[in-house]
């Protein structure tokens, strides 16, 4: 690295996932059809969620949520690695760089909270049935997304703070597809000392008070449908949650499988790609999980894609639906 310093950086170079130009179109292909999927995917669900009356409920809410969150996080990252792709060109502006690093951390941590909120939904639904209605009301409800939304938007600006202090080196070639923060610190001349233990402290705060809470709701989840007496309820509780285990498993372990690839790893490069588990892959398979799993969602769909093939239900079918029943209620 020379030792120059830039203070005023025009640019950064993100040097993507490979530098072989035989492998560019295939990538190009591959990620624009994960981006199409994703989109057409999250966007579907949030349409079926908002047309069908009866699937207005707390969880479902949480859900069109979530898909909205996967829609911008994806959005965040992977068009820009399509325009570099397509234009050969590897540029992203000083501005852009730290737009895309304020919004990723942003959606980032909102759809981490999202699925802590979640799992607290289930721990009402299930350990405390009769109270679900009353404790689960719109207000708490819009509340708790709003609350993910303030403390994600305080963490991604002040990490974009953060990151306008740093003076950068000659070397702005970022070895990723996106502007990661910690990558952008690495390229840093001034001190990161307070950066990095930012991030730290930052990530365990993410990190672990939204596992704990996930951890916490599904203990008691177990102990209350252990303590069940017929199988067939110990069953229904349980399906009701496959579903969002399914998605925390997901996003939970690749993220901890990039970190520890990280970790392993001396190559900025497989780090990159390995990263792409975590930044791509949830927010692809989230509507797969919850569309394909899902009895309620896939009449929603059926009524939105083909709505003459639907007929009208009647009055005796709409009964009310337990507060056990959320989204994950399986066929």
């Amino acid at each position: 690295m020379e030792t120059g310093i830039h203070t005023n950086v025009s640019e950064f170079l993100l040097l993507g996932l490979t530098e072989d130009p035989a492998l560019q179109p295939l990538i190009f292909n591959l990620f624009l059809s994960m981006y199409l999927v994703t989109i057409l995917g999250n966007l579907l669900i949030i349409l079926a969620l908002s047309s069908d009356s009866h699937l207005h409920t707390p969880m479902y809410f949480f859900l069109a949520n979530l898909s909205f969150t996967d829609i911008c996080l994806s959005s965040s990252t992977i068009p820009k690695m399509l325009v570099n792709i397509l234009t050969q060109s590897q540029s992203i502006t000083y501005t852009g760089c730290l737009t895309q690093v304020c919004f990723v951390l942003i959606f980032g941590g909102l759809e981490n909270c999202l699925l802590a909120v979640m799992a607290y939904d289930r721990y009402v639904a299930i350990c405390h049935p009769l109270r679900y209605t009353v404790i689960m009301n719109p207000c708490l409800c819009g509340l708790l997304t709003s609350f993910s939304l303030l403390i994600s938007l305080v963490d991604g600006l002040l990490h974009s703070l953060m990151v306008l202090r740093l003076s950068f080196c000659t070397n702005l070639e970022i070895p990723h597809f996106f502007c990661e923060l910690a990558q952008i610190i690495k390229l840093s001349c001034s001190d990161n000392f307070i950066d990095n233990i930012l991030i730290y402290i930052v990530a365990c705060i993410f990190g672990g008070v939204p596992c704990s809470g996930i951890i916490f709701s599904y203990v008691h989840i177990v102990s209350s449908v252990l303590r069940m007496p017929s199988s067939g309820g110990k069953h229904k509780a349980f399906s009701t949650c496959g579903s969002h285990l399914s998605v925390v498993s997901l996003f939970y372990g690749t993220a901890f499988g990039v970190y520890i690839s990280s970790a392993v790893s001396d190559s900025p490069r497989k780090t990159a790609v390995a990263s792409v588990m975590y930044t791509v892959a949830p927010q692809l398979m989230n509507p797969f999980i919850y569309g394909l799993r899902n009895k309620d969602m896939k009449e929603a769909l059926k009524k939105l894609l083909f709505p003459a093939l639907i007929s009208s239900p009647s009055p005796g079918d709409s009964a009310n639906a337990v507060a056990i029943s959320g989204p994950d209620a399986t066929i």
